[in-house]
């Protein structure tokens, strides 16, 4: 088959995403049970949240204001009036037989998001946010399955995008951005392993130019980035083959298997369910002054794109760098730290960061939280290095054992004899006995052999163990070579 990405020169492709995130409150949306990731089956559990006759849920208001947050965040109109609805579907792990959720009076609508593409941006309409809870879990093993309960009542916000998105790379870059402002703004840990981000992919494809859409595929709980990159692109293969084929797409709910990599239905459009819906006779309204409202929008911290502009103007670093730290609120706070306390030379600091420190921590599985190296440290570093205690190539050997033992970078250098050697005089008469035992080194370089330097250099740094300032042994060598 064609890759996905030639095939999108032939074909439009028209990508819509259906998102659940996981709100991180202490208890549930309707009652007081425990929110509580990998906690024994069926624990925190209640008459409410396990649908007893004759009980009534009571909504959970921080869980109402973390919605309102991330509404504002995604930049949406936040209504003063929305309805809980019922949501009636049969299912397993659903104990009351409905969801209650939010359907004609949702709590927010018309937001966007920007991702980058290429060297522009691009606006992700986002159509609708509402509230609703989650259902319970049903886990298959063999012959048997079993409900756990636990995360039935959990509080979800479901966002909802406008076709928008136009390729599987987009559709990730939009995941990765969505779960960054969550986890800025603090409203959940947005992790997919968790359970915590759950992700559907409605996708078509029209022939390139045409105005009118394809018929539109499901792709339902899909729980990675890279799966959903996967997903996108095979079904944008299956489905391209079909229209080239000459046949048509059935409008159908497709689950997506990560060991073959391909798509299977799941269900089709005939099996497809009318929920009913109706606004719970339980609940009232939620009603949101604008004063409310502007209140949450003032506690909004600082968000990413905020962040990524002011990196750019106030730490003058490079659009590449702004965007990686960025992209995750710890790293972002990392960097800030060691800025703070070296303020001199923010690029340098990124450079460290980016190059060194991100590498080492990604080969070890380590989050930056729990960076061997802290932001004291790193600010240390940068700091010998820029008042020329030790060289960056010292600096690196520095590095790697403070990554290893913890130790502070200047108790390192003085443990190790590591200061760089700043002396005129000493380098001069270190570069004159370099020069002594390489006459036929130093007539080449006479002769107009100009990259006899680099090994002259080389010949200096390994007499010196590497201590010697780089830039003054090059400025002496050329005085005494001339």
């Amino acid at each position: 088959m064609e890759s996905a990405v030639a095939l999108e020169k032939e074909f439009d492709v028209v990508i819509g995403l259906e998102t659940h995130v996981q709100m991180n409150t202490k208890t549930k949306m309707f009652c007081g049970c425990k929110v509580e990731f990998g906690a024994p089956p069926n624990t925190n559990v209640c008459p409410v949240c396990l649908a007893h006759p004759g009980t009534l849920p009571v909504i959970n208001k921080t869980a109402v204001e973390y919605a309102v947050k991330a509404a504002l965040a995604l930049n949406c109109k936040v209504h003063n009036l929305s309805i809980m609805a019922r949501k009636n579907y049969f299912y397993p792990d659903l104990p009351k037989g409905y969801q209650i959720s939010q359907y004609d009076k949702p709590l927010a609508t018309d937001g966007y998001i920007e991702i980058k593409v290429g060297d522009s941006f691009k606006k992700i309409r986002i159509h609708r946010l509402h509230i609703e809870e989650d259902a319970g879990k049903t886990i298959h093993e063999g012959s048997k399955s079993y409900v756990d309960l636990n995360r039935a009542g959990t509080p979800l916000m479901e966002i909802v995008t406008e076709p928008d998105i136009s390729s599987a790379e987009e559709a990730r870059k939009y995941l990765e951005k969505l779960r960054n402002i969550m986890r800025y703004i603090g409203v959940s840990e947005a992790d997919m392993e968790k359970g915590q981000l759950r992700c559907d992919v409605n996708i078509s494809l029209k022939p390139k130019g045409s105005s009118q859409l394809g018929t539109k595929v499901e792709l339902k709980n899909i729980n990675s980035f890279r799966f959903i990159v996967k997903a996108i692109e095979y079904e944008i293969e299956r489905q391209a083959k079909l229209l080239k084929k000459g046949e048509k797409i059935i409008q159908e709910t497709r689950l997506f298997d990560p060991d073959s990599g391909k798509t299977y239905t799941m269900r089709t459009k005939e099996e497809a369910h009318d929920y009913r819906y109706f606004p719970d006779p339980d609940l009232l309204p939620i009603l949101l002054k604008d004063s409310q409202i502007e209140e949450i929008k003032n506690s909004l911290p600082e968000l990413p794109d905020q962040k990524y502009h002011r990196y750019i103007q106030s730490f003058n670093l490079p659009p590449y760098d702004a965007e990686v730290l960025t992209s995750d609120k710890n790293l972002a706070n990392y960097f800030e730290e060691v800025v703070k306390l070296f303020p001199q030379n923010p690029k340098l600091v990124s450079n460290w960061i980016l190059n060194e420190l991100l590498g080492r921590l990604n080969e070890k599985g380590i989050d930056i939280e729990n960076s061997p190296i802290s932001a004291n440290s790193l600010a240390e570093l940068v700091s010998l290095i820029a008042d020329g205690t030790i060289s960056g190539k010292i600096a690196k050997e520095v590095f790697d054992i403070a990554f290893e033992t913890g130790k502070s970078p200047k108790t390192i250098v003085e443990e190790k004899g590591l200061k760089q050697i700043s002396n005129e005089d000493e380098i001069r008469s270190i570069v004159k006995a370099v020069l002594e035992r390489h006459p036929a080194e130093v007539e080449k370089y006479k002769s107009g052999n100009e990259k006899i330097l680099g090994f002259l250099v080389g010949q200096i740094m390994k007499e010196t163990k590497g201590k010697a300032n780089p830039q003054l042994v090059n400025k002496i060598l050329k005085e005494e070579l001339s």
